[in-house]
């Protein structure tokens, strides 16, 4: 059985998270959706509402490809986390270039501390490289629109939580 792991923060997920998703479940028999949980981070949401908007999200790609798609809270190194969860691949998402340098770093230090783990690259869809969840956060809270980014019951999660009123009602 192939598992994968794709980490990250998800604050929130966004369309450019979900299209990477879809894309590596179609690629292994079961696919982690690994929430970071940082400390010397201050994300918006807590694990448990990042959690509810992965699983929500998975629901709809589960009918989709089939394979079981799960959230995992860690803590820990990326490749012990993989571990943990019987993980053989890592996917890892690219927007631009600038994320490619980050990343290949991060592939030479996992490839160090364990070399059984392979990385798997993804390029976002053309239509998601300009997405990311900072950009997403910032539109919500001068009250913009951020439903061309993320489904709707996260548009939902971020208008309530930065008090913006529901769109066309006055």
């Amino acid at each position: 059985m192939k598992v994968a792991l794709y980490p990250g923060t998800f604050d929130p997920v966004t369309y450019g998270h979900l299209d990477i998703i879809r894309r590596a479940a179609a690629l292994v028999d079961k696919l982690v959706v690994g929430i970071a949980i940082n400390s010397e981070k201050s994300p918006l949401f807590n694990f448990e509402e990042r959690a509810d908007m992965i699983s929500q999200s998975a629901k709809l790609i589960k009918r989709e490809v089939k394979i079981d798609i799960c959230a995992h809270p860690f803590r820990n190194l990326l490749v012990d986390c993989a571990n943990d969860v019987g993980a053989s691949i890592i996917i890892r998402g690219l927007r631009a270039v600038s994320d490619f340098e980050y990343e290949y770093q991060m592939v030479g230090m996992n490839r160090t501390l364990n070399a059984d783990i392979e990385t798997v690259f993804l390029m976002a869809d053309a239509r998601c490289q300009a997405i990311s969840s900072r950009l997403v956060k910032e539109i919500a809270r001068l009250g913009g629109d951020v439903c061309p980014f993320v489904p709707p019951f996260v548009a939902h999660s971020l208008n309530k939580h930065f008090d913006v009123p529901p769109k066309g009602k006055s």
